[in-house]
This record gives C-alpha cells, sequence and structure tokens, in this order.
C-alpha cells in the first residue's frame, strides 16, 4: 500500500507542476486575436537602439483552475484506490476515500501561483524623433538594435515585431 500512496502522490504532483502555468506566448507582438486578423491596423518603422532582458507578469488563472480540476480528478482516483485497499474493497471505503482525495487534489491545484513570470524585452526605440521604451513578451534572440516594424491598433498599444530569429536547434 505505501507504494501505491507514493505512486498516487507523486502521479497528481508530476501532472500539477507539469503544464499548469502559462507561457505568455499569447502576449506576444506577433500572435493575434480573431477580430484583429484581415483588418487594417496602423504600421510604422522605427530604429531599435537597445534590447534588454525583462521578466513580464502575467495572469495564470487558467492554469490554476486547470490544476485545480486534475489535482481534484487524480485525487479522487488515487483516493478512491487507497480507500477501496485499505478497507478491503469496502464500498463506503472507496467513496469516503474518493471524496477525500478529491478535496486534497483540488486543494494541491489550489498551490499554484494566479501570477507567473515569462522571458521578455524592453526594447528601447525612436519613432519620429522621440525615444521610447517597451516592456514585451518575447525572447532576446527575436529582436536585435536595428529596423523594425510597430503595428498599433489604439494610441496605447505598441507591438514591436521581431526583426530576427532564434538559432533553431538541429
Amino acid at each position: 500500500m505505501n507504494k501505491l500512496t507514493l505512486s498516487a502522490v507523486a502521479l497528481t504532483l508530476t501532472t500539477l507542476l507539469a503544464g499548469c502555468s502559462t507561457t505568455g506566448e499569447q502576449y506576444q507582438a506577433n500572435v493575434y486575436k480573431a477580430g484583429q486578423v484581415n483588418s487594417r491596423q496602423a504600421a510604422k518603422t522605427v530604429k531599435i537602439l537597445a534590447v534588454m532582458p525583462a521578466q513580464i507578469e502575467v495572469g495564470n488563472t487558467e492554469g490554476k483552475q486547470n490544476a485545480q480540476m486534475i489535482g481534484g480528478v487524480l485525487g479522487a482516483i488515487a483516493g478512491g484506490v487507497i480507500g477501496n485497499k485499505t478497507t478491503h474493497h469496502s464500498g463506503s471505503g472507496t467513496a469516503v476515500g474518493a471524496i477525500t482525495g478529491a478535496g486534497v487534489g483540488a486543494a494541491g491545484g489550489s498551490l499554484v501561483k494566479d501570477k507567473v513570470l515569462v522571458e521578455g524585452v524592453s526594447i528601447t526605440y525612436v519613432e519620429d524623433g522621440q525615444t521610447y521604451s517597451s516592456a514585451q513578451v518575447g525572447k532576446m534572440c527575436e529582436f536585435t538594435p536595428g529596423i523594425a516594424l510597430v503595428i498599433s491598433s489604439d494610441g496605447t498599444e505598441t507591438r514591436l515585431q521581431p526583426n530576427a530569429t532564434c538559432p533553431t536547434k538541429s
């Protein structure tokens, strides 16, 4: 029974930790929402002066909810199996174990953070003779000093498009 308990706990924790936090990819400048596709947006070229690493805080509500759901389901399964084994195949023991396991698993999933830090860049650029800075989700290798395209769908949004590509692993 100890091996079964440890296996259930390990499986639950592994599942909760794997894939339960956002990568922030949906916030990258080259990602568009459905409503932005095939619509006109203002664009102009700017000159990137500097690219520095940054950490961007993004919401992880969906990851936390997924972790709670997965934790609850896996906890119920593990609790049911453990309850069944420890009460020698008693239906009530299985039910109590499943309910307890679901609660413990969901509580474990609630430990996933509401916000996470993702890789980003702080870009300093010149537009119309003025120097500006913009923090963006992205990788350092996607931006380099030089000419880049900035797309704006409103007056406050700054979407500097990557002007470089990251090396591919071969």
